[in-house]
């Protein structure tokens, strides 16, 4: 079993020089941050429909990520998809500013939009042709004669709150978004941001099993034998926990090739990947020559459908990397190691229903999702 070694635990995380210096120290010793803690979940709580109502109705009451800002680039473009069940439209306006709403006609509560796109004025109703501004305004009503009592100022789309921050959007369903939240944040998407892919796929597994993948690298040689593991280090990660959030630096290795720089200089672009878990359901994971949002949606308590948004830092954090760079790196880590990762959250949603196991047991290499369950538990309760 690898050594402890006390953990960092603060508002803010190690700086790349402290990162670096403290994964040499876990190389040569043979040792791992670890947690203090064993988490037993119990297993009901990955199929049943009443935690899995309850984690909705959480969902719908926290900022949640919903696309990082380098996909609403200009005035008018807009994605509409469901976010914890609900149908939501979030648009750049004319004033640049985003605003989300309730993707629901106030007629007969059609959808306005779908997918993704431009529009430079209005959304219009496919159903009777209503039309909204891009601020959630009802512009115009096709024979509103028809409608003598219907106040247009009264039944612009719902709005729900939505806030940019650190390059990602925000919405919160229920409530406004307390600014005191983003105190903390991390500017993870710079100016120059490109978003240069997306994509969405459905797994029959719950939302948390796939989460859980992301957040531990005892499984690194493992599971990901032929992939990952040739490249990257097993069980030796940094563990960083911030409130209900996280950051879990995998590195690879590679990283000897700066053993010898400067420490002040040490960089962890190009040797680790870095994944902060943002609670409670989504990630952003800094890899070498891109950069991805990645949101799981429960879509019932067996499935999930993963969206992800990968971004090139043009010369930002890429030292001469090109965006043909950024997409093969993408290529690898998306066809390769996180389709096993997925397989794996498949087969557990296979065994959780059954007598095997009343718990899933999370021990001191998995201290990150020790704290996502710990604080996820903590509010459901409240």
């Amino acid at each position: 079993m690898k050594k402890s070694i006390n953990s960092y635990s603060s508002n803010n995380f190690l700086n790349d020089p402290e990162a670096i210096e403290r994964i040499f120290n876990h190389i040569d010793n043979g040792t791992t941050d670890l947690g203090s803690e064993i988490w037993k979940e119990p297993v009901e709580n990955y199929y049943t429909q009443e935690r899995f109502d309850l984690e909705i109705k959480l969902l719908r009451s926290l900022p949640i990520p919903f696309c990082p800002s380098a996909a609403l680039i200009e005035n008018g473009s807009y994605i509409a998809r469901r976010a914890s069940g609900t149908p939501l439209l979030v648009v750049r306006g004319e004033d640049g500013q985003v605003r989300a709403f309730i993707n629901a006609c106030r007629h007969r509560g059609m959808k306005v939009a779908s997918g993704s796109g431009c529009k430079k004025k209005a959304f219009v109703c496919p159903y009777h042709a209503w039309s909204y501004a891009l601020d959630g305004t009802l512009k115009n009503v096709p024979g509103q004669d028809g409608f003598p009592n219907l106040d247009n100022a009264e039944n612009g789309l719902v709005e729900i709150s939505a806030a940019e921050n650190g390059g990602i959007v925000y919405v919160q369903q229920e409530g406004a978004i307390d600014n005191d939240f983003f105190k903390n944040s991390f500017n993870f998407f710079g100016a120059k941001s490109k978003l240069f892919d997306h994509g969405e796929v459905t797994d029959e597994t719950n939302w948390k099993l796939l989460t859980e993948t992301l957040l531990e690298g005892y499984h690194i040689k493992s599971l990901h034998k032929n992939t990952f593991y040739p490249y990257g280090l097993n069980n030796i990660n940094i563990v960083e926990t911030d409130g209900p959030n996280s950051r879990v630096i995998f590195p690879f290795k590679r990283i000897e090739k700066i053993r010898e720089i400067d420490p002040i200089k040490r960089k962890l672009n190009g040797v680790a990947t870095s994944v902060f878990h943002l609670f409670p359901n989504a990630s952003v994971s800094v890899l070498s020559k891109h950069t991805s949002l990645t949101i799981m949606e429960p879509l019932t308590p067996s499935s999930v459908k993963t969206i992800s948004y990968l971004v090139f830092n043009d010369k930002e954090d890429g030292e001469g990397t090109t965006l043909e760079d950024a997409k093969r790196d993408a290529q690898f880590v998306y066809e390769s190691g996180q389709s096993e990762d997925r397989e794996a959250a498949r087969k557990i949603q296979e065994t959780v229903t059954t007598a095997a196991n009343t718990h899933l047991t999370f021990g001191f290499f998995e201290k990150a999702i020790v704290n996502f369950h710990k604080h996820l538990t903590l509010k459901i309760k409240k």
